[in-house]
């Protein structure tokens, strides 16, 4: 009996146990499939499936009638996982062939143990089909697992920057750097805008590799917003073949174009020389990819002359027909001033002493204003802040406190040296004079279209009156004289057209030694002059030989100005020129014919 009860109990302390077994298995069962089947999915999908950033295309910069000068193109990036690389040398020379690269710099990406390496860096699509063709075709010839098989490539989706026109507007535009981030030009200063927002994509991973089709975008990427320039691509071409071709024939260091619409700032072209390609900037130099119309400052010489002039006339201090006493030198403080050549003393008026840039008579005309007021109009003209253009770099210009000037600073300030400014600047100025007076902030950005091409045109453009609408007439007058056959630019007329501007030869600040060494050369004009439709400022950094401004610089606008008024269809206004005295003998003879047609 005792036997009995002992088995009794071993038996029910069995099924206890068992019981209890039965029940953690089954607790643990419903957490394994039901509390816990979402984390175990999780880790085997983990384990299949991986994400990577989807790139974004950069938005494209563009002329005013959208012709692209910058452009994303679709590109596939060759990565490799080092380690299904079984036989590096052998790979390395098979591969490098369609790749269109060395051996050796194929073997330095694919030998290692990193699970992904770049090999070729933003393909054309087409690359990677032929690198996966052949790798297809060869693999074939083996069985599904062999050794001998080449593995471990695979694409990567992005874009390459491209930029057609290539050299045409390189200075403006910019490029891009490795990181496929601006660097340079709008393409630096507007990133933020161009970039877009990358967005996020999973694929199966078959043993670190991209299975076909698996592809799922998570996260759309944003196009960036593409920008569309008030430029002209056809005048940029005429721009910059025309200054390109004066500063290799002068061997000039540099040299600048600008069109612009002085009632809008608008800038039609922007042409620099020397440029470069930014499809190619591995061998550029930093200082070829700066822009020289806003970030290299320099005298303007006689072309300053017109703010002087302007500033007297506004002040009630001379008429155009105001009488001077032009000596060939004129002593101030202790430094005694020339004109560019030597003469006789002269009888000019105040549009004489314009027309043949004397110095001496300038100084004159300046000495009618105080230091300050001279200060104020090149203040109100521009010198001395930035035009406000929006482009990067920009330089202020410098233009010194009245406080800081010598006994000789006002005389030279009068006609165009003792300050410095920008190429932008300066078309600034004379592009108030054609405006009635009113200055326009210049600028070369049209607007903006998002990724599904709504365009929002830019803002207006900041304006401030300079000089009365009367004053900026008379200089117009006046200025036609300079480009007349008695003037510094003959070289600059028109056949059939009204033409205004300004010459300047200025002494150039050499920075290697802090002195005056060479010249700059320039002419800045306008046409129609009797109602100006666009101003043309040409800038010659230290030419060889020649280097007047009326020479170098006026036909270079006379063969852009010509294009522009056929392009755009600006017709002769078929006013007469009005005639303006040069000197005290023209002035007394017109006035006896004035007098005998009013008897």
């Amino acid at each position: 009996m005792g036997n009995f009860a002992l088995a009794h109990n071993r038996i029910r302390f069995l099924v206890l146990v068992i019981a209890v077994a039965m029940l953690l298995f089954g607790v643990r069962l419903v957490q394994v499939q039901a509390v816990q089947a979402g984390d175990y999915r999780l880790r085997a999908v983990n384990e299949m499936e991986n994400t990577r950033s989807l790139p974004a295309p950069r938005g494209a910069i563009t002329d005013m009638n959208g012709v692209a000068f910058a452009r994303s193109v679709a590109a596939t990036s060759i990565v490799v996982d080092q380690t299904q690389i079984t036989n590096p040398a052998r790979v390395a020379n098979f591969v490098a062939p369609i790749l269109g690269l060395s051996v050796s710099e194929v073997a330095a990406s694919i030998t290692g143990t990193r699970k992904w390496k770049m090999v070729y860096q933003n393909a054309k699509p087409a690359t990677w089909q032929k690198l996966s063709a052949a790798l297809a075709t060869f693999n074939a010839q083996f069985p599904g697992m062999s050794p001998d098989r080449i593995i471990g490539f695979f694409p990567e989706r992005g874009y390459i920057r491209e930029y057609p026109s290539g050299s045409l507007i390189a200075s403006l535009v910019g490029f891009v750097n490795h990181d496929g981030k601006g660097a340079t030009g709008l393409e630096s200063s507007m990133n933020s805008s161009i970039a877009g927002v990358d967005g996020k994509y999973s694929y199966a991973n078959g043993h670190g590799a991209e299975i076909p089709g698996s592809q799922s975008e998570i996260i759309p990427a944003q196009a960036g917003t593409t920008v569309r320039l008030t430029i002209d691509r056809d005048i940029q071409w005429v721009a910059s073949k025309a200054i390109s071709d004066v500063v290799k024939a002068s061997r000039a260091i540099s040299g600048t174009v600008i069109v612009m619409d002085p009632k809008t700032g608008e800038i039609l072209a922007h042409a620099t020389a020397p440029t470069f390609d930014p499809n190619n900037t591995s061998k550029v130099s930093l200082i070829a990819m700066r822009n020289p119309s806003v970030q290299d400052v320099y005298e303007p010489g006689s072309t300053g002359k017109v703010m002087t002039i302007a500033a007297a006339l506004e002040e009630k201090k001379i008429t155009p027909e105001t009488v001077f006493t032009i000596p060939y030198a004129l002593k101030r403080s202790t430094k005694t001033f020339h004109d560019h050549e030597k003469h006789a003393t002269q009888r000019l008026t105040s549009s004489g002493v314009l027309a043949v840039s004397s110095n001496t008579g300038t100084i004159q005309i300046g000495e009618l204003l105080s230091h300050e007021t001279l200060y104020n109009y090149l203040s109100k003209f521009g010198v001395g802040s930035k035009t406000g253009s929006g482009l990067p770099g920009e330089s202020r210009g410098i233009l010194l406190k009245v406080a800081d000037w010598s006994g000789t600073t006002a005389p030279t300030v009068a006609f165009g040296q003792g300050y410095s400014l920008t190429a932008m600047q300066a078309t600034s100025i004379f592009a108030t004079i054609a405006n009635d007076g009113v200055r326009v902030s210049p600028t070369v950005i049209a607007g903006t279209s998002d990724a599904s091409g709504n365009f929002t045109r830019a803002p207006g453009r900041t304006s401030v009156r300079v000089i009365s609408a009367e004053t900026a007439q008379a200089m117009r007058i006046m200025m036609e004289n300079v480009v007349s056959a008695s003037g510094t630019a003959p070289t600059a007329a028109i056949a059939g057209y009204r033409v205004a501007g300004k010459t300047g030869t200025a002494m150039r600040i050499d920075d290697t030694c802090g002195c005056y060494r060479g010249y700059t050369a320039s002419f800045i004009g306008f046409a129609p002059a009797d109602k100006p439709a666009y101003v043309i400022s040409v800038t010659i950094q230290d030419p060889k030989g020649l280097h007047w401004g009326g020479a170098l610089g006026g036909p270079v606008f006379k063969k852009v100005m010509s294009f522009v008024l056929q392009s755009r269809h600006i017709a002769p206004t078929g006013t007469t020129v009005i005639p303006v005295a040069l000197n005290e003998k023209a002035l007394l003879a017109q006035k006896v014919a004035d007098a005998k047609t009013t008897n």
